[in-house]
């Protein structure tokens, strides 16, 4: 998830889902309520840990945070000088485990097909609005917060493209540099609101409407292929916090047009070794999923 996190377009809940730990995650976070809060102010320490499931949290965002510091200069350095590869990677690890997410539906109706369609559509717009500019007040980094971190609950949206989308991205990266503690409150607090509030409504809409849900779920992760795209036509470019110039609206484009358009290789061998790659190791994560359960 932290490896996800670090790629604007790859959501980190795609990756829970995938691992099959995501209504286990979305349970453990729902479980910090007022009984938790209760069991911490009593000073009963070991009954607030147990009843926040507190060794999967921990052993899960420390993996996150490791994966963070430790992989953020290889995704950045694949970015920068192999995008169509990684590109390729993700939409290969994405579109195969939609797909068995997909097969774990057994009642299939015209409802689960609706909302399967829905996710597709909602993904493909919200990855295809341009960014915006954005009032200063700071009430907006506060609801920067809460809707960035909803990328961590929903498959399939990146919470640094959302805060792209909201021109907050380079305020945040800025108050980062510059230590801005208030900037940073305001929008660490949108991020637990939006964590504590979405994972709960998540939750009931799987419990209540499991297959209907996973449908939108699997349809928010096919319509992001619509951001991962390996080959794209860079329309502008935008100034990063460090003076880097970064892509910031580009265009899909087909494979047989990227050379003409781009002057660069296409590489379709690399990218088709990439997919079938991230093909291979979603299933090598499914089947050993499978064998520990049955042990």
């Amino acid at each position: 998830m932290g490896a996800a996190d670090i790629v604007p377009g790859v959501s980190g809940g795609s990756i829970a889902l995938i691992t099959g730990i995501y209504e286990k995650l979305l349970d453990s976070i729902k479980s910090i309520d007022t009984d938790a809060l209760r069991l911490l102010f009593k000073g009963q320490f070991a009954a607030f840990w147990d009843h926040i499931n507190g060794k999967f949290l921990l052993t899960l965002f420390a993996g996150i945070l490791f994966s963070i510091f430790s992989m953020s200069r290889a995704i950045t350095y694949l970015m920068d000088e192999h995008p169509i590869p990684l590109w390729s990677f993700f939409c290969g690890l994405i579109i195969i485990s939609a797909i068995i997410i997909l097969r774990d539906i057994k009642n299939w109706n015209v409802g689960v097909i609706l909302c399967l369609l829905v996710g597709i559509v909602f993904a493909y717009w919200v990855t295809g609005l341009p960014p915006t500019t954005s009032p200063d007040a700071v009430w907006f980094t506060f609801l920067a917060g809460v809707i960035a971190i909803t990328a961590m609950i929903l498959p399939g949206i990146s919470g640094s493209f959302l805060l792209l989308i909201l021109g907050q991205y380079e305020r945040v990266l800025q108050a980062v540099n510059d230590r801005d503690i208030l900037t940073l409150g305001l929008f660490a607090l949108g991020c637990v609101v939006g964590l504590l509030s979405f994972s709960r409504l998540i939750s009931w809409f799987l419990k209540k409407y499991h297959a209907m849900t996973l449908a939108f779920l699997s349809g928010i992760m096919l319509g992001s292929i619509n951001k991962i795209w390996p080959w794209k036509e860079v329309i502008s470019y935008r100034m990063s916090s460090s003076g880097v110039q970064k892509p910031f609206i580009t265009e899909n484009i087909l494979p047989q047009d990227y050379m003409a358009v781009t002057g660069e290789e296409s590489l379709i061998l690399y990218a088709v070794l990439a997919f079938s790659f991230g093909i291979l190791l979603v299933l090598g994560i499914e089947r050993t999923a499978y064998y520990i359960k049955r042990k």
